[in-house]
């Protein structure tokens, strides 16, 4: 019977650690991915996205901050889950704050080409 006890001892202990080698695991890919959110709200907001994309930029910080509550309450599975979303948001806001820019850019340039083509053509029917 001491073999069965001795058996039975060493099984509980591996299972307590690998519970509490789960706990572990399970904080600290959560404190990653809010972090990496929120470093994507930041780029988001840098590129201009709260201008450009409102809408995205608000669901990524009210995402952000659930996420934030999340992990203060050790709730790390919904923490990850809005982290991820929170994170989404922002690369689409950027994504979307981007877009904008380009397309002013290219409208600009397009109205420069115009106004270039006018020129060449007074200047070719003056001659």
């Amino acid at each position: 019977m001491n073999q069965v006890q001795q058996k039975f001892k060493v099984m509980c202990g591996a299972l307590a650690l690998l519970c509490l080698a789960a706990c572990a695991s399970e904080k600290t890919p959560a404190t990653a991915d809010v972090a990496v959110s929120r470093a994507a709200v930041a780029n988001a907001t840098s590129a201009g996205a709260a201008d450009l994309a409102p809408e995205e930029m608000k669901s990524a910080r009210d995402k952000m901050m659930r996420a934030n509550q999340a992990l203060a309450a050790k709730d790390y599975k919904l923490a990850q889950d809005l982290a991820a979303q929170a994170q989404a948001d922002a690369q689409l806001a950027q994504s979307k704050a981007n877009s904008a820019k380009a397309t002013a850019a290219a409208d600009e340039l397009q109205q420069s080409i115009r106004m270039l083509r006018d020129e060449v053509n007074r200047s070719n029917q003056q001659q």
